[in-house]
C-alpha cells in the first residue's frame, strides 16, 4: 500500500485555509494533522507555500468517445484534466452511437475502466423515444450520475421536444435530470430573420441567432416541469441574466430540487471577443454580451449559481473554420479551468475558498457523490497541489488536448498546476502523466 505525507500544505477547504500535514494511506486520506510522525516508510512532499485543493469534479464534459475519437478520446482527454487539477468528470450521452440504451452506456464505462486517468461517470441520454430505456436507470442509481436531456439541438437523435416525453421523463425518474435548456423554435426563428435580411451569419451573429430570450424560455420551461412533478432538475451552462430570476439561494444547496451550472467561458469571455478569436468561441449556448457576464459573476457568489464546470468539448481547428453552419461549436476547457478561476482569485473577483466550494465541494453535494469532493479523513485522496509561486502559459507545447488548440494560447496563469492525485495515486505531476493510473467508477448516495 502506498503511503504519502503531505508536510507543511496549506489545506483549502470547506471555507478554511490551514497548514497542516496529510497522510494518505492506499486510496484514501487516513489523517489531518498539524504535526504528523509516523512510524513507517512514506513518500514525504514538502508543501512550504504550495496549496493542496480537493480534486476538481467536472460534471459536463464531452469526451467524445466512442465515434468522434478523431477529436478526442477518454484517455487523452481524462489526461488532460488530470494536468489541469480535475480527478474526475460525468461525460454527456451525445458520442456516437448515441448513449441511449443501457448497453451503449455500458460501453462507455467498459472504455473508462480501461482508459480513464481519472474518476468518472456517465450520463444516461433521453430522446422523444427512448423513454422506456431512460427509466430503467431507476435500478441504478447508485452507479449512473444522472440522464440528460437536450432541450435544444445536439448531434443524432437527441432533441427532446416531445410533451409527452418530457411529462413523462420528469414526473418517472428517480434521477438527476440535467438539461441543456434552448428553445429550438427561437434559434430557427432567428436564423431565419438573418437569412430573410440578406445576412450571411457569422461569428458575432451567434449570440444573436441563440439569444437570451432562447435561453429563457427554455430554462424556464425546465423549471416548470420540475416544479410540477417535484422532479431532482439540473440546468447546465446558464448563460444569461435573464434566467437567473427563475433560481434561488434561500436554503441550503443539499435541499434544493433545481439547481444550476456556470461554465468558466460564460464567466471569461464575452460577445467582444468574436471580433478576436472568432468561432474559436463559438459554442451553445452562445457567449454574450458583458452584462450577462456581471450578472453571472453575482449569481455565483450569492449561490443562485451551484456548481461551475467546463462543457469541455474538443473539435479539430479545421472543424472550427467557417462558414457559420460548419463551424462546430464547443470549446476545449478541461485542462485550463481551475488555472483560470486561480486567476480571478489573484484578480479579487473571488475568493479562493469559493472556488474550491462551486468546484468541489457543491459539485459533490449536488450530486451526492460519495466520499469524495473535501479533504476529510475517509475520504478518497483525489487532491490537487498547486504552487502559487510558479506561473505558466498556455501553449501548444503545453497543450494536451488531443485536438491541440485552446482558445486561451497565450494567456498566463499565475499559479501552476504541480501534481495530481486520484485516489491516492500521483497521476500528474511536474508535467508528466503516469499513465499507469486508471481512475474509479463514481458512486453515489441515493
Amino acid at each position: 500500500m502506498q503511503k504519502i505525507l503531505f508536510k507543511n500544505i496549506t489545506v483549502v477547504n470547506e471555507f478554511k485555509k490551514e497548514t497542516v500535514d496529510v497522510l494518505v494511506e492506499g486510496e484514501r486520506i487516513s489523517r489531518i494533522d498539524p504535526r504528523i510522525q509516523v512510524p513507517f516508510q512514506v513518500r514525504e512532499i514538502n508543501g512550504e507555500g504550495k496549496l493542496l485543493l480537493p480534486g476538481v469534479i467536472d460534471d459536463q464534459v464531452h469526451f467524445r468517445e466512442p465515434g468522434l475519437t478523431h477529436k478526442a478520446t477518454i484517455a487523452t482527454e481524462s489526461a488532460a484534466a488530470a494536468a489541469g487539477g480535475v480527478t474526475s468528470f460525468m461525460e454527456m450521452p451525445n458520442t456516437i452511437p448515441n448513449a441511449l440504451t443501457l448497453d451503449l452506456l455500458e460501453d462507455k464505462y467498459r472504455i473508462a475502466t480501461a482508459t480513464s486517468a481519472v474518476n468518472y461517470s456517465f450520463y444516461m441520454g433521453v430522446s422523444n423515444t427512448n423513454a422506456e430505456e431512460v427509466l430503467k436507470v431507476n435500478r441504478h442509481k447508485e452507479d449512473i450520475c444522472g440522464v440528460k436531456i437536450f432541450m435544444g439541438s445536439s448531434t443524432g437523435n437527441m432533441l427532446v421536444n416531445d410533451p409527452v416525453t418530457l411529462n413523462r421523463i420528469f414526473a418517472e425518474t428517480e434521477m438527476l435530470i440535467a438539461t441543456h435548456c434552448e428553445d429550438e423554435t427561437r434559434i430557427q426563428r432567428n436564423l431565419q430573420q438573418l437569412l430573410e435580411n440578406g445576412i450571411e451569419p457569422g461569428p458575432a451573429h451567434h449570440p444573436v441567432i441563440r439569444d437570451a430570450e432562447a435561453c429563457y424560455l427554455s430554462s424556464l420551461y425546465a423549471v416548470q416541469l420540475a416544479t410540477k412533478h417535484q422532479s431532482r432538475l439540473h440546468i447546465l451552462h446558464i448563460s444569461t441574466a435573464d434566467e437567473l430570476p427563475l433560481f434561488g439561494n434561500m436554503m441550503p444547496l443539499q435541499e434544493k430540487r433545481i439547481t444550476t451550472e456556470v461554465c468558466v467561458h460564460h464567466l471569461h469571455f464575452t460577445a467582444d471577443d468574436y471580433a478576436r478569436l472568432g468561432y474559436a468561441i463559438k459554442c451553445n449556448p452562445a457567449i454574450k454580451a458583458p452584462h450577462h457576464r456581471d450578472a453571472l459573476w453575482g449569481a455565483l457568489k450569492d449561490d443562485r449559481l451551484d456548481v461551475i464546470a467546463t462543457d469541455h468539448a474538443p473539435h479539430l481547428w479545421s472543424e472550427k473554420q467557417p462558414p457559420y453552419d460548419k463551424a462546430h461549436a464547443g470549446l476545449p476547457l478541461v485542462q485550463h479551468a481551475l488555472p483560470l478561476m486561480l486567476y480571478y482569485v489573484e484578480e479579487g473577483k473571488i475568493r479562493l475558498e469559493q472556488v474550491v466550494h462551486k468546484m468541489s465541494h457543491a459539485v459533490a453535494t449536488c450530486f451526492n457523490i460519495k466520499d469524495r469532493g473535501f479533504i476529510r479523513e475517509g475520504y478518497y485522496a483525489d487532491l490537487v497541489v498547486v504552487n502559487n509561486q510558479v506561473s505558466q502559459t498556455v501553449s501548444k507545447d503545453n497543450i494536451r488536448y488531443k485536438c491541440g488548440w485552446s482558445p486561451l494560447e497565450g494567456f498566463t496563469f499565475p499559479h501552476r498546476i504541480e501534481s495530481t492525485f486520484v485516489n491516492g495515486q500521483a497521476v500528474y505531476d511536474n508535467g508528466s502523466i503516469n499513465r499507469d493510473v486508471r481512475g474509479m467508477r463514481l458512486k453515489f448516495n441515493r
